[in-house]
This record gives structure tokens, sequence and C-alpha cells, in this order.
């Protein structure tokens, strides 16, 4: 069960997701509430619609156990319901043929609206700095959507960067085309997240110009 058969509005959510970085061993989030989770992430923005994410979903108790020493015995891993590794993915250029070409058969777009972009994409994608940032940037924007939804059906996370990237490719079989952006705990807190600060508003905010 979740921690909370509350539903919260968009504001609760937003301020009540923090980072937990200790969760209870042994809590199954059910197959239909984790699906609805990814579901809710995987509608993020991403440029040229092409979800340049993928989501490594990992349950079973023993590789999670294998994730421990990659990420540096942080426990989170071994502890949380599910550890989703975001993906950033290098050759989503290919996904863009495969969205404007089921586009076109829909009707929704002319063929040459299709040709332009798909154009487009290819030869942004002839960068392979391009391919990065575009993989980091859209699966930045998919990872906030799961760790928001993930609060919204009632269960803690904490976004990870501390990781051994590396050996997490070849631990779980990760192809060239993808890897890693970050590790996202999902599950319910043992205890609560350590306080965090927030810098005034006047401190982030530039009105117009420096």
């Amino acid at each position: 069960m979740s921690q909370s058969n509350t539903a919260l509005s968009a504001e609760q959510v937003i301020l009540e997701r923090h980072s937990v970085r200790e969760y209870k061993r042994d809590v199954v989030i059910p197959e239909e509430t984790l699906n609805e989770i990814l579901t809710l992430a995987a509608s993020a923005p991403s440029s040229w619609n092409l979800q340049q994410w993928r989501f490594l979903v990992v349950k079973e108790q023993a590789n999670k156990d294998r994730l421990l020493p990659i990420a540096y015995g942080q426990k989170q891993v071994s502890d949380a319901s599910v550890v989703v590794v975001i993906l950033g993915d290098l050759q989503a250029n290919l996904t863009g043929h495969q969205i404007y070409d089921a586009a076109v058969a829909a009707g929704a777009v002319p063929q040459q609206v299709r040709d332009t972009l798909v154009g487009q994409i290819d030869g942004a994608y002839t960068s392979a700095q391009v391919a990065r940032d575009e993989a980091n940037k859209n699966a930045g924007l998919a990872s906030m959507q799961l760790m928001l939804a993930a609060k919204a059906k009632g269960y803690d996370t904490v976004p990870m960067g501390g990781f051994n990237a590396e050996a997490l490719v070849k631990e779980l079989n990760i192809p060239d085309r993808y890897f890693p952006v970050m590790l996202v705990p999902i599950g319910e807190a043992a205890k609560p997240a350590r306080p965090s600060g927030r810098l005034p508003l006047n401190e982030l905010v530039i009105n117009e110009s420096f």
C-alpha cells in the first residue's frame, strides 16, 4: 500500500516531494500503480517529441542488491521498492522516424511536414554532443515528472547521480545506444527526508535582463 490514500493537490505534490534516503524494506508497489507512475512520467514534454528517455525498472531484490556496490553502498537502492534507471537515448532520431511516420499514417501531419521535421532531427543528431545534450535535458524532464507522479501516488523518491556509470552499464547489459542519466529509487520512507533550505526568490529570479 502507498503511504497515503488521500489525493494530493498539485501544489502539495510539488511541495511535499523531498529526497528520501531511507526506505522501508519489503514494500511492494502494486504493478498497476507502478505502471500508472511510469505512464505519467512518460507524458513529459520532449524536444521534437522524441521522448529521449527509457525507464529500466529494477524490482527483484537480488538485482537491487547488485546495484549496491555500483551506487557506492547507498542503501536506498537496496531498500526501496523499485529503482528506476533513467536512460538517455543517443539515437532518438530513429524514434522520430517512427513517430512521424505514424503521424502521417494517422493523417495528423502531411508528408511534407514529416519530411522537414525528420530532416531537421537527423541533421541535429549528426552531432554526438547534441545527441547527448538532448538525452540529458529531456531525460531530466521525465525524471522530475516520475518523482512527482510517485509522490502523487503516495510514494517517495530520491534522484541519484552518485553511481559508477561504467559498472552499471556492464552489470545491466545496457546497449551503447543508451547511457544512464540517474537512478531514482521509489518506495515508502522509513525516515523523513533531511530538511533542505531554498534560496529566496530574489536570488533566483532575474527580471528582463542582467
